[in-house]
């Protein structure tokens, strides 16, 4: 597995500035955000020249690009704000092959109108899935039209909360540019270190085939998320996961600072390692 980092993790708006300090830190890859290029998030264009620097500041700082953030809400209860993510992402599409990816971030969304992170009970309901589903179909179009895959993470605060959602999305969408980023922090908030163990064994072998990147925060026993090693999470345990089901991939540390993630890219490589 290769060691990766969000770019977004270090100041700057300048690619190479940015990506340079990822080398710098001790990680291989990038998960990268427009921001890091003086963009909004999902910026409204891309012009190949700033495409162009990302893939020049990679290479010059001797790192990959393995995705970049497309995220926005799919599930908004406000049609108008759907159409309008979309439309971005299309934009990040577009654009990835240039930077040096073929994989765009994404999250499921939620029925907070303000937080796309945030939890709402209507996320459970029939009409929110349908505005989901609706809003990935044509996201996947996309994707196949610029030959990029989307991955998705499943995570509690979100439409798609849980791997059997995940997996259900995957059965009912059948495209191959539907993939899945793991993160086992959102995938537990306070439980115990069993229920932990099982519910990563059971995501990790119920999602093995479209798994395409690996996320590494963690959660303290409250339930907060907190840096990657500072918490409850088994990493051992995810790991020897990922590694039986064959997964190669990347893991991409994030929820750090940039004051903390050289011991953490120390952390992570030994156990990989």
């Amino acid at each position: 597995m290769r060691l990766g980092i969000f770019a977004k993790t270090f100041p700057g708006t300048n690619p190479n500035d940015v990506l340079a300090q990822v080398r710098a830190a001790g990680f291989a890859t990038a998960q990268y955000n427009m921001a890091c290029s003086g963009l909004p998030a999902m910026p409204d264009v891309i012009s190949a020249e700033k495409a162009q620097a990302v893939a020049s500041a990679a290479q010059a700082a001797g790192i990959g690009l393995c995705a970049v953030s497309g995220t926005y809400n799919m599930a908004h209860p406000d049609p108008s704000v759907r159409a309008d993510g979309l439309r971005r992402l299309e934009v990040i599409a577009a654009a990835a092959g240039a930077m040096g990816t073929t994989l765009i971030t994404l999250c499921t969304g939620t029925r907070d109108p303000d937080d796309q992170w945030r939890h709402h009970p209507d996320n459970a309901t029939a009409e929110a899935w349908a505005d989901m589903r609706a809003e990935m179909e044509k996201a996947v179009r996309i994707a196949e039209r610029h030959s990029v895959r989307l991955g998705i993470e499943p995570e509690l605060a979100n439409v798609v909360d849980s791997a059997a959602k995940a997996r259900r999305l995957i059965d009912e969408l059948r495209s191959p540019a539907l993939a899945v980023v793991l993160d086992p922090a959102n995938l537990f908030e306070v439980t115990t270190l069993e229920d932990q163990r099982r519910v990563v064994s059971y995501a990790v072998d119920l999602l093995a085939d479209r798994i395409v990147m690996g996320h590494a925060k963690d959660r303290a026993a409250n339930g907060d998320f907190v840096t990657a090693g500072t918490g409850v999470l088994d990493y051992a345990h995810y790991l020897e996961c990922l590694r039986r089901v064959g997964f190669d991939g990347d893991l991409v540390t994030h929820g750090l600072s940039a004051d903390e993630a050289p011991d953490v890219a120390r952390f992570l490589s030994e156990l990989l390692a």
